[in-house]
């Protein structure tokens, strides 16, 4: 078992993954105190927002339009074809669009910024900064900490709008649903804090990807190959905090009874 554990990495993956607890203390510090570059931070964001966002969009639209496909057979079978938008609109403000969109922003996002940071490790330019007086956290971490903190709530709340057009579509030109009966169901069973849930989910997701990223790259060791196994090891980090956090995130916001069966019976 522990010669397992060493052939997979586990060992290194837990002092990382500590690594990664430290540098999140640090770059909320630099946050905290106002140390932003605010030149930097707009970089990092058209970096993370405008470059992920069409890939986001298309992704959101065709999420939509399958989940109507699979609930509106099924609701109309059941007499509920009224209620076809509202769970549309829930399960994607609730789980879907955030999800979606730290996914994809991982995959592109999470492994650029690994690495980037980690060729720059690896080539002894992390100690140029040092050289020169500047603090590695402060120039590279937290720019890109708070680009994502930023820009993954907004996309997730674009890939909302753009996942209900999508249901809209199928649902209109498909089962015949009308759009008033789609729109009204979705204002029914969508309260305000659903919609604010994505968004709180996204600065979550943002902050994990950014810091993950940030830290695979950071403690990059071994030239190339080490490069290559950093930004791969930061995406599957990334992808199981993000799976992790949102069980945990969803568990606090929705446990309990909720109110499904009282509007579907409306």
């Amino acid at each position: 078992m522990n010669r397992l554990l060493a052939d997979i990495g586990f060992g290194s993956w837990i002092q990382r993954t500590w690594a990664a607890v430290l540098l999140s203390g640090r770059a909320i510090f630099f946050v905290s105190i106002g140390k932003i570059d605010r030149q930097l931070t707009l970089e990092q964001m058209m970096a993370v927002g405008p470059g992920s966002l069409v890939i986001a969009l298309i992704t959101a639209a065709v999420i939509g339009m399958i989940f109507t496909i699979q609930v509106a057979r099924e609701f109309l079978a059941l007499g509920a074809g009224s209620a076809v938008g509202g769970i549309l609109a829930l399960s994607l403000a609730r789980e879907l669009s955030p999800i979606m969109t730290a996914v994809i922003v991982a995959g592109r996002v999470g492994s650029a910024f690994a690495a980037e940071i980690g060729t720059m490790q690896v080539t002894e330019q992390i100690d140029a900064l040092y050289m020169l007086k500047t603090d590695p956290i402060e120039y590279l971490v937290v720019p890109r900490l708070v680009a994502c903190c930023v820009m993954v709530p907004l996309m997730t709340i674009i890939a909302l709008v753009i996942g209900l057009a999508g249901g809209l579509l199928i649902a209109s030109s498909i089962y015949d649903i009308s759009i008033e009966v789609f729109l009204d169901s979705i204002q029914t069973f969508l309260k305000i804090s659903d919609i604010l849930s994505g968004p709180i989910k996204g600065i979550v997701f943002g902050a994990l990807i950014a810091i993950i990223g940030c830290n695979w790259g950071l403690t990059t060791t071994g030239g190339a190959k080490g490069v290559g196994e950093s930004t791969t090891a930061a995406v599957v980090t990334c992808l199981l905090a993000i799976f992790v956090s949102n069980f945990f995130l969803s568990w606090i916001m929705f446990r309990g009874a909720g109110q499904g069966a009282s509007l579907i019976g409306q």
